[in-house]
């Protein structure tokens, strides 16, 4: 078998089948959520870290505006192509998500698949979340999704999946390399095993995530004061059921509704 050291985001084909393929608990949740959480009427998306557009091409085919910013330039251009071989006219552009600026502002943002935690910084954290401010109307909503590390409970160190489009299928793994508590940074290996008729491939990266305990992103949230928790779900996406953040949580959505006026959070 073929192995290649490589960027997984270089490789938008096999990103959007592995990431991509069920999307719809994901699409019907964001929807579900614009209903009864958005002030107002919810008609423009937009997805930070947005990668290959799987579910902003979604959104824009059932009728919503949609927008999004990627560093990747390569998952942009696989986005923006088809997005225009469907007759859609919005479009995604190069940038860091924290350091952006989107006009018009969007309705509802969406960034639910642990994206956030790319940031390794406090700095660079609260700078997305200030320009998350800026390109959310007041009453508008941001869903965040993001990997917890558990402080009263061992958190999970290895995870795999498969994906399959036609005669290609991708088996993902994904496992724990390094974490670092007082740099607050962690190390995962990760790794596409492609397979056709015709070809197997091995394609082996290394990622780099900030870890985040329930209190720290309380904390996060609290310093930015554009942001209120208006509702947490796990990652089944079931809008019936809302969770209780605590200690032992690892996999949480927020939903934040930008305020008009910046709130101050008691220290936590």
């Amino acid at each position: 078998m073929e192995t290649r050291q490589q960027s997984i985001y270089d490789h938008p084909k096999y990103y959007d089948l592995v990431f991509g393929s069920d999307c719809a608990a994901e699409l019907r949740f964001i929807r579900q959520c614009a209903a009864m959480y958005c002030l107002g009427t919810a008609k423009r998306m937009f997805e930070p870290a947005c990668g290959t557009g799987r579910l902003l091409f979604h959104l824009a085919r059932k009728g919503f505006t949609v927008g999004g910013v990627d560093l990747n330039t390569q998952a942009v251009q696989f986005c923006n192509q088809r997005l225009t071989r469907h007759g859609i006219a919005d479009r995604v552009f190069v940038g860091d998500m924290s350091a952006f600026e989107l006009a018009p502002q969007a309705d509802v943002a969406f960034n639910t698949i642990n994206s956030f935690r790319h940031l390794t910084s406090e700095r660079a954290a609260r700078a997305h979340l200030n320009c998350m401010a800026a390109a959310v109307r007041p009453g508008g909503i941001y869903l965040l999704g993001i990997h917890l590390t558990p402080t009263t409970a061992p958190p999970s160190d290895t995870e795999s999946w498969a994906a399959r489009r036609g005669a290609l299928a991708i088996t993902t793994r994904m496992w724990t390399n390094a974490r670092d508590a007082k740099t607050r940074l962690e190390r995962f290996g990760i790794e596409f095993i492609v397979e056709t008729p015709k070809r197997q491939l091995r394609i082996a990266d290394e990622l780099v995530l900030r870890s985040y305990t329930d209190l720290q992103m309380q904390r996060l949230l609290g310093h930015c004061g554009h942001w209120q928790i208006v509702g947490t779900y796990d990652f089944a996406y079931d809008i019936t059921h809302p969770i209780e953040v605590d200690s032992s949580t690892e996999d949480v959505v927020y939903v934040l509704r930008r305020q008009a006026k910046p709130i101050r959070s008691p220290p936590v």
